[in-house]
């Protein structure tokens, strides 16, 4: 496979997490389903699809709304510990994650973790790593706004200016699999690329979609700064607060 020429402009790729490194969704689907039927509810299949990317403190209230009579942090804890624990007994990676992964090791691009998910589970997929691949995590628990606003993706670069202060958001690609993934990365102005798992996402000139990961190199995301995706005008991480 190709690598990015020595003056790329790729230097750092930005990676949601459940969905797109890790096919978590199915743990967190079953703890969601465990949970409302604990406390007598019913948690149906179109219910659980219409939290996948969305932040916890979100997808709690919902659960809440299903009958779960616990407060919203309750319920993230439960929740996190279920796919903790799921997680220990099986990485279930996506295909092509880890071996993109490996070779923007090989290449010298960074990478950043950028997960709605909380601080133990994203450590449990990272030490499930054969590397440090991620300099920079923001996790769920560390932002204000969960996607789609664009805080964690505006978080991550930031945290990445801190060593490079000539990097951009228009060096940055960001990897997605969920509607409100796509949109926060997108919204932040980051160039964008989906790729659908659990729900489909439609053609939509304001990203790029790829059926998988598998057989993708540094040089095909070098390809979308190249060539074509134009960045959309970043949100500042201040704005819209109710969102």
């Amino acid at each position: 496979m190709r690598s990015p020429s020595p003056h790329s402009p790729l230097k750092a790729v930005l990676w949601d997490m459940d969905g797109t490194i890790v096919d978590t969704e199915p743990y967190w689907m079953a703890a969601e389903h465990a949970l409302v039927e604990a406390h007598g509810g019913t948690w149906s299949h179109q219910q659980a699809v219409q939290l996948v990317g969305q932040s916890l403190d979100y997808s709690a209230s919902l659960l809440q709304q299903a009958g779960v009579a616990l407060e919203i942090r309750e319920i993230i804890d439960v929740l996190t510990g279920e796919v903790v624990r799921s997680v220990r007994q099986e990485v279930p990676w996506r295909p092509g994650a880890k071996e993109l992964l490996e070779e923007l090791h090989g290449a010298g691009i960074r990478c950043a973790l950028v997960t709605m998910s909380e601080g133990p589970l994203a450590r449990e997929v990272v030490a499930s790593l054969p590397r440090p691949y991620f300099e920079v995590i923001v996790t769920g628990d560390s932002v204000t706004q969960g996607k789609p606003h664009p805080e964690a993706y505006l978080t991550a670069v930031e945290l990445l200016q801190e060593t490079d202060p000539n990097l951009n958001i228009g060096d940055c690609v960001a990897l997605e699999d969920s509607a409100p993934g796509v949109a926060a990365a997108v919204a932040s102005g980051v160039a964008t690329v989906a790729i659908p798992h659990i729900v489909p996402l439609p053609l939509d000139d304001r990203y790029t979609r790829w059926d998988t990961l598998a057989g993708r190199s540094p040089a095909d995301l070098e390809a979308l700064l190249l060539t074509g995706q134009e960045p959309a005008a970043p949100v500042p991480a201040t704005g819209h607060a109710h969102d």
